[in-house]
């Protein structure tokens, strides 16, 4: 039986509509309260660098209609579903996974705070620099560094207008300064993209990969972040982005004082199932189905 705070956990679906349905059938099955959908959900790219924009039909011509359908058959039970973008998706579906939200069928949750009982669930969706081209998503992340073979978020592509300023000076780290401010994080839950640096979930197959002779960090995820989270010390943090982490590091989940960290991201086809309690989240497990 679900209990209060039975809660499923998935990233990186990348427009896998299979990956979809599994969800939609396990959180029919399970019943779950809370449902956490951390970025990168729509389909491949090459829509966005042509800047052909019809591929958002994919939330209303996919997402919304099946999640309409499952409230329909759960009733009451429908989860609290809370859900972000990621770096591969752009910003311009945003406006649609607002529609969506307007509905009641989910929560959009970069850079909002929501209480569900006594917890606090916080959404945010910046990632540090990467190779790829699009932006939207893209932070400096403690300072104006950008990693050997990544391209600064002042270059590449945006899909909406962002100025000058907030491209060159906006990091991670001040982003989660002003967004928390002095909350207390002891029942807080983060849905970030991105994972923190040097744990088993931002470990990347870069080994032995070098630019212009210097050798490349296999550990790709935001000092930011950790410093965050080693810092405030939330109850449990969510992350995507790193798709090899789990395999190359053998663990899905890690620790950083109090706080347990969980990345569904996934490099294989099926989809990467967490399930966890915020009562209990020490027992969480991974499922791929």
């Amino acid at each position: 039986m679900p209990t209060e705070f039975s809660s499923l956990f998935v990233s990186d679906l990348h427009g896998q509509v299979d990956r979809f349905q599994k969800l939609f059938h396990a959180i029919e099955a399970e019943q779950p309260r809370l449902v956490f959908i951390g970025g990168d959900i729509m389909p491949g790219l090459s829509q966005v660098r042509s800047l052909d924009f019809a591929h958002q039909d994919f939330i209303f011509d996919f997402l919304a209609p099946e999640l309409r359908k499952l409230r329909s058959v759960l009733g009451e039970p429908y989860p609290r579903i809370f859900i972000i973008l990621g770096n591969d998706d752009g910003r311009f579906p945003e406006p649609s996974i607002l529609g969506v939200a307007g509905e009641g069928l989910w929560t959009y949750s970069h850079d909002r705070r929501v209480k569900v009982g006594i917890y606090t669930i916080y959404g945010y969706a910046y990632v540090p620099p990467t190779p790829f081209q699009l932006k939207d998503w893209e932070r400096y992340d403690v300072s104006r560094y950008t990693d050997p073979g990544c391209i600064s978020p002042e270059e590449g592509v945006l899909t909406i207008p962002m100025s000058q300023d907030e491209r060159r000076y906006s990091t991670i780290g001040d982003d989660l300064e002003k967004f928390t401010g002095n909350d207390d994080l002891s029942k807080a839950v983060f849905l970030f993209h991105a994972p923190p640096h040097k744990t088993r979930l931002d470990r990347a197959a870069l080994d032995g990969k070098m630019i212009d002779h210097v050798p490349l960090d296999v550990h790709v995820g935001s000092i930011a972040i950790r410093r965050f989270i080693e810092d405030r010390q939330p109850l449990v943090t969510l992350h995507g982005h790193v798709h090899e982490s789990t395999e190359l590091t053998g663990s899905w989940q890690d620790r950083l004082g109090k706080t347990l960290m969980f990345n569904a991201a996934h490099k294989g086809p099926e989809l990467a199932l967490i399930r966890f309690d915020l009562d209990d989240p020490t027992q969480a497990s991974r499922e791929l189905i």
